[in-house]
């Protein structure tokens, strides 16, 4: 892999922070198999990390000193790395969506606007849910943990469609995502294990994630779409083919890497339900061997 990889200290945690430094000055426009389309399918979806990864950090260190949580020392080390998997990610995305720009793409606005999002609606849902006993703390971890789900189930799509990763034919690009997309599965337990440790597991927990998942899907879905059109248009790259592209990857039933999640997705309703119950070891062994991480 192109790229320096630096290990921090585990710390006793259960996976490793990794710093990286990815190269992505040399990074073409149309990283994508030279597909605007799928280029910006891709940017689009960057342009949610930067400040949707700070709100997960943000959400989980709020209840870090929760008494339920704050002597519990295994998980402790599982939170300080899950914080330092998510500051790495946030950012090479920056640096990414940084050379996006360079080409004209305005990818910044963008992540002004997800922050935007993401603080009105939080604070919405809280202002909404305080006359049931349901605390800020409560809604933003509780969102995190929805998302999270998403982004480990998005993960695993990518590393295991092969569709998908023919697709990405610049090196630099295709290490990133899969790199992001090893460590989303390494950590995508850490969250919900905060999130059931501090307010339970019980009726009100249940319908209060289940709901949250239906919530932070549909803002998602509509600001990633919203995101694209807008890039797809700015580069003057609205038009069919483009339109084209963008469904056979992303929402094709035999190929798209939307439609590929739905199974998994559908696990987060079920009343047991854990992230580590879709077990991803065996997927994650091949694709750390293949990218040289520890």
């Amino acid at each position: 892999m192109n790229v320096k990889v630096k290990i921090s200290e585990r710390a006793g945690a259960s996976f490793p922070v990794r710093r990286m430094n990815f190269d992505f000055d040399h990074v073409p426009e149309y990283w994508m198999h030279g597909s605007a389309g799928l280029t910006h399918f891709m940017t689009a979806l960057s342009a949610l990390f930067p400040a949707g990864e700070k709100f997960f950090i943000d959400s989980v260190r709020a209840v870090r000193q929760h008494p339920a949580i704050k002597d519990n020392a295994e998980l402790q080390k599982e939170i300080s790395a899950f914080i330092g998997q998510e500051a790495m990610h946030t950012h090479e995305h920056v640096g990414f969506n940084a050379s996006a720009q360079r080409y004209g793409h305005d990818v910044e606005t963008m992540d002004h606007y997800t922050d935007q999002v993401i603080q009105t609606t939080r604070k919405v849902m809280a202002k909404l849910l305080k006359p049931v006993g349901i605390s800020q703390e409560m809604v933003d971890l509780t969102a995190t943990t929805a998302l999270e789900h998403f982004t480990a189930t998005i993960a695993t799509q990518l590393l295991s469609n092969a569709h998908i990763q023919e697709l990405m034919t610049d090196e630099t690009m295709k290490n990133m995502w899969m790199w992001h997309a090893i460590e989303e599965n390494e950590h995508k337990a850490v969250a919900y294990d905060v999130f059931e440790a501090v307010f339970g597991n019980g009726l009100k927990a249940y319908a209060l994630r289940t709901s949250s998942l239906v919530i932070s899907m549909a803002t998602l879905a509509v600001v990633q779409s919203y995101f694209l059109a807008r890039l797809l248009k700015q580069d003057n790259q609205l038009n069919l083919e483009s339109l084209k592209s963008i469904y056979t990857y992303a929402y094709s039933p035999s190929k798209g890497v939307i439609t590929g999640m739905g199974r998994e997705m559908l696990m987060y309703f079920k009343p047991g339900f854990h992230p580590n119950a879709h077990d991803t070891h065996g997927l994650l062994t091949v694709w750390k061997a293949k990218l040289g991480l520890e």
